[in-house]
């Protein structure tokens, strides 16, 4: 197989996707040939820098070249985050990523987020090898803590759970329906979390520190960017980026609270019930969600948004009507990619059912063992056995925890074995570093919002 002049091997093509060119694979065989050094740094908040060191090759393969550029620099941005990119060791390709990412160019939805995100311009730099910054990484310790009494609250899009956790025991939880994508006033929320939290309380004789587990993007405690203040407007920005610190006072003064994406908890977790770092948690559901407990255990304080991140360079790859980009994560490892592979086997589904209802007809027919239905899931399997490929280049892992909808009944007993026997087959090495796997019984009894009531450490 060739793609911009490059030859790369997989055998396991997905077989509803003949078309799919992975990323990662094709990265392995881009860089068997490439010499010319470059680097790449990202910047993000508090003077936090991740550096990446490559290679480009040579001249002839300027097509490939611009697009191996392009698409690391955009997979770096959605695994990092970051406010600011250096470029060095590269000027021409850089001037081409300059240029995309501004308000009007190719890049312009990546541009205006990580804008939004960081609250400051965005820029990339072109410099040379004295300009270019060195790295600034540091884990941040987070989740494992059990001793004395802790909320944990897990803000999800459609139900709010709590619970009261003394000593690691959870001698109290609830789940209760809220509305908050629906809601324009961010009252609405705050008034929930304060009431959750203050039922939880009410079990304990105290309360010693708060965690919480939302979707979104953080910075400290302030969601950025999150799904549960959807419909809230620009202007009331301030009072959202407050809104857990504000909650948390009205339980206690200097309770230590700590917020965290969900999926970084969902990975806290499994690092908790496995008793080991290097945990990717991965959920397909309405999108992709991602999280990483590093190999100490910690978290990263990185984006893990790969939803948006490339995983199929394919020319005829879906398109994701957010970002308006091809062949990102979200397509691959969530409903959507049910959805879309559906027609290949011919199961029509009704365009007025939602995503969440089409998924569902499918996993019926998966666990009805249904051949065609079958298809869908062993090609999705295919998906991720090659992206491992990619996502094994940034992140150390020992572990993948594969959740979510997509992943439920026969359907996702299948995915994950014809992950683990492609990998097998032609990643001998990733095969036996990393355990694909669903939670189990243990990780399960671990919970979300036990794992958020063992983000923070007690004040001392």
């Amino acid at each position: 197989m060739k793609y911009l002049g490059i030859e790369y091997n997989i055998k396991n093509v997905p077989v509803l996707d003949k078309e799919f060119v992975p990323f990662g694979v094709w990265i392995n065989a881009y860089l068997k040939k490439a010499d010319r050094p470059f680097s790449v740094a990202v910047e993000r908040e508090n003077g936090k820098i991740s550096v990446f060191d490559s290679f480009l090759r040579s001249e002839e393969f300027a097509e490939a070249n611009e697009r191996y550029v392009e698409r690391l620099v955009k997979f770096l941005l959605w695994s990092v985050g970051g406010w600011r990119v250096y470029l060095c060791g590269c000027d021409k390709e850089a001037a081409a990523v300059k240029a995309a990412y501004t308000a009007d160019g190719k890049r312009s939805f990546d541009y205006g987020f990580m804008q939004d995100v960081y609250e400051r311009p965005f820029e990339v730099v072109i410099c040379g090898r004295e300009e270019f910054p060195q790295a600034n990484e540091t884990t941040i310790a987070a989740g494992g803590h059990l001793e004395g009494c802790r909320i944990g609250f897990d803000a999800g899009g459609s139900d709010r759970k709590v619970s009261a956790v003394i000593d690691g025991k959870t001698v109290y939880s609830e789940e209760v329906v809220w509305f908050p994508k629906l809601s324009e006033d961010p009252t609405y929320q705050y008034n929930e979390i304060v009431t959750a939290m203050k039922t939880a309380a009410s079990k304990m004789p105290r309360v010693d520190a708060i965690g919480v587990s939302s979707a979104g993007v953080f910075i400290g405690n302030a969601p950025m960017v999150s799904s549960i203040f959807y419909k809230v407007p620009r202007e009331h920005r301030e009072y959202v980026k407050t809104v857990y610190d504000r909650a948390a006072k009205e339980i206690g003064e200097n309770i230590p609270i700590v917020v965290a994406n969900d999926g970084d908890v969902t990975a806290l977790a499994g690092s908790m019930s496995l008793n080991s770092g290097s945990v990717m948690g991965l959920a397909m559901g309405t999108s992709e969600a991602v999280g990483y407990a590093a190999p100490d255990g910690n978290l990263l304080g990185w984006f893990n948004e790969l939803a948006f991140a490339p995983v199929d360079l394919s020319e005829s790859a879906m398109q994701d009507e957010w970002s308006g980009d091809f062949g990102v994560g979200c397509k691959y490892f969530s409903q959507d990619a049910v959805i879309k592979l559906a027609p290949a086997v011919g199961i029509e589904l009704d365009p007025a059912l939602s995503p969440a209802e089409k998924l569902k007809v499918v996993q019926a027919l998966a666990n009805d063992n249904d051949a065609d239905a079958l298809k869908i899931y062993a090609s999705i399997g295919a998906y991720l056995a090659h992206t491992l490929a990619l996502y094994s280049r940034f992140y150390a892992l020992k572990y993948l925890l594969v959740l979510g909808r997509v992943a439920s009944g026969v359907g996702g007993d299948l995915l994950i074995s014809e992950c683990n026997r492609i990998l097998s087959e032609e990643y001998p090495e990733l095969a036996a570093g990393i355990q694909v796997m669903l939670p189990d019984e243990k990780t399960r009894r671990v919970g979300q919002s036990v794992a958020a009531a063992s983000l923070p450490e007690l004040n001392k």
